[in-house]
């Protein structure tokens, strides 16, 4: 077996989901999922089908977003592992909906940061082993920090 270390690229203002999941209809039942959530979101998604014709299957409502997801997915290109980029919204509002298409058997990132996908390569073909999500932290926060953060959120309307 061996490693491969996956950086996924997308602009700063893009949000992004990898998933796994286990079914051909997944990349049509993730579109309806995300369609439900709100009328301003872009997004599009991509899934590598592991089987049969073994296509990289899309959708969404913006070509941009679209072509990002094809670009993760065949460079993930592991087999079920489905990418989701949005715009105009963020995972917390849609990663419900997208946690419960029943073919959805488990999501490895929703982020905004710089992401890495730990891709193990074997005969068999390629899986997703992990994620490095952002940067690790410098430190402790303060009650400063404290009061920082319960402000910022409070702020973009995720508190009251």
């Amino acid at each position: 077996m061996e490693w491969d270390l996956v950086t996924l690229e997308k602009p700063d203002d893009v949000n992004v989901i990898v998933g796994q999941s286990h079914f051909i209809k997944t990349v049509e039942d993730l579109h309806e999922a995300l369609v439900g959530v709100a009328s301003q979101l872009l997004f599009g998604i991509a899934f590598c089908e592991a089987s049969g014709p073994r296509l990289i299957r899309r959708s969404g409502n913006d070509d941009d977003l679209i072509n990002l997801a094809i670009a993760a997915a065949t460079r993930i290109a592991a087999g079920h592992v489905f990418v989701i980029m949005l715009r105009q919204g963020f995972p917390v509002n849609v990663l419900n909906q997208v946690k419960q298409v029943p073919e959805v058997c488990t999501i490895f990132c929703a982020t905004a940061n710089p992401l890495q996908i730990l891709v193990a390569v074997s005969d068999r073909g390629r899986g997703v082993a992990g994620v490095i999500d952002g940067e690790p932290p410098l430190g402790v926060e303060t009650e400063s920090d404290v009061a920082d953060r319960h402000q910022l959120l409070r702020t973009i309307g995720y508190k009251l």
